[in-house]
């Protein structure tokens, strides 16, 4: 599989913003579909959203719908999640994750994910 490798989290406090990249390192993306996970503590992993490179859909969850926006650029072999209006429900780990994403918030749609980067935010 391709190594995937967030970066970009960090401490941040109510109301800033984030930008985090999945970097595939040495490969392009298997071309089927990225996604963006998130785990506060204590609660289940939560897909973010979904870029689904084979038919061109986007997917958000209804709960950063509006906040968060990903993009891919491809010459990188980089997938961005832009975070804005960050509020401290948003705190966890943030991963990125590979797989057919036919059901995209699936945790089981994704065989292939990165070791996930911390996005903490303050009150």
């Amino acid at each position: 599989e391709v190594k995937l490798v967030e970066s970009g989290g960090g401490l941040v406090q109510a109301g800033g913003s984030l930008r985090l990249s999945c970097t595939a390192s040495g490969a392009t993306f298997d071309g089927r579909a990225v996604a963006w996970f998130r785990q506060a503590p204590g609660k289940d992993r939560e897909a973010l959203s979904c870029l689904r490179m084979y038919d061109g859909i986007t997917y958000y969850a209804d709960s950063v719908k509006g906040r968060f926006t990903t993009s891919t650029d491809n010459a990188k072999n980089t997938v961005y999640l832009e975070m804005n209006s960050l509020n401290p429900e948003d705190t966890g780990v943030y991963y990125c994750a590979t797989g057919w994403a036919l059901s995209w918030s699936l945790v089981d749609e994704y065989d292939n994910w990165g070791q996930g980067t911390q996005v903490t935010v303050s009150s």
